[in-house]
C-alpha cells in the first residue's frame, strides 16, 4: 500500500527504484480511528502525512466553541497545514481523521533531509499540493451563494466518495449548516 505514494509522485516523473525506497523509507505508516487528532492547532505544523486510506478534516474550533470543517482530503492527497508548514507560523486549524485512516506521514525536518537526497521531489510534492489546493478552492466556490439544499445536493455530487464515509456533524460544518437543517434536507430528498 505505501507503493501507492510512489505511484502518485510517477505521474509526474518517473523515480529511479533507489530514490523510490529512500522516499518510501523515510515515511512512516499510522492509522488513526475517527475523532482522533493528528495534528492540534495552536502551533507550528512540523508534520505531512499522506493519505492512503479514509478521510482527514482541516478543521478550527470558533469563538463559540464549535468545530467548523474546512475541508476533506482523501485518499492519494498530501495533507499539512500548509502556511503553518512552511512558513514556521502558529497554525490555528486541526487536521482530525474524519473516520478510520491510514496515513503516511514524515516530519518536516526528515522531508527536508529527502530533499536534499532527492533535489526534483520538492517540485513533485508541490505540484501535487498546488493542485489539490485548486481543487479544493473549485469545490468550495460551487458551494458559494447557494442555499443549504442546494449546497448539500452539489456535495453528494462533486464528493460523494467522502460523503458515505463522514459523520453527518462533519458534513453539516463543511456545509455551513446546522445538523438539524441538514436532517430536514436529507429528509426531503428522499
Amino acid at each position: 500500500m505505501p507503493q501507492r505514494l510512489i505511484s502518485i509522485l510517477q505521474l509526474t516523473k518517473a523515480i529511479p527504484s533507489a530514490d523510490q525506497e529512500m522516499i518510501l523509507n523515510a515515511f512512516t505508516m499510522r492509522e488513526f480511528r475517527e475523532g482522533d487528532v493528528l495534528f492540534k492547532g495552536g502551533k507550528i505544523c512540523q508534520e505531512m502525512f499522506f493519505v492512503l486510506n479514509g478521510v482527514l478534516r482541516i478543521m478550527v474550533t470558533n469563538e463559540k466553541g464549535n468545530e467548523v470543517t474546512h475541508y476533506f482530503l482523501k485518499e492519494n492527497q498530501f495533507c499539512t497545514i500548509l502556511n503553518s508548514f512552511n512558513n514556521n507560523v502558529t497554525a490555528h486549524e486541526s487536521i482530525c481523521a474524519a473516520c478510520h485512516v491510514q496515513v503516511l506521514s514524515i516530519s518536516k525536518t526528515e522531508l527536508w533531509t529527502l530533499y536534499s537526497r532527492v533535489p526534483y521531489l520538492k517540485a513533485l510534492i508541490d505540484t501535487i499540493t498546488n493542485q489539490t489546493l485548486l481543487e479544493k478552492i473549485q469545490i468550495r466556490n460551487a458551494y458559494l451563494g447557494q442555499d443549504s439544499a442546494t449546497r448539500y445536493h452539489q456535495f453528494l455530487i462533486r464528493q460523494t466518495d467522502i460523503a458515505t464515509r463522514v459523520p453527518l456533524s462533519d458534513v453539516a460544518s463543511y456545509l455551513g449548516i446546522t445538523p438539524q437543517s441538514l436532517s430536514r434536507i436529507r429528509r426531503n430528498l428522499r
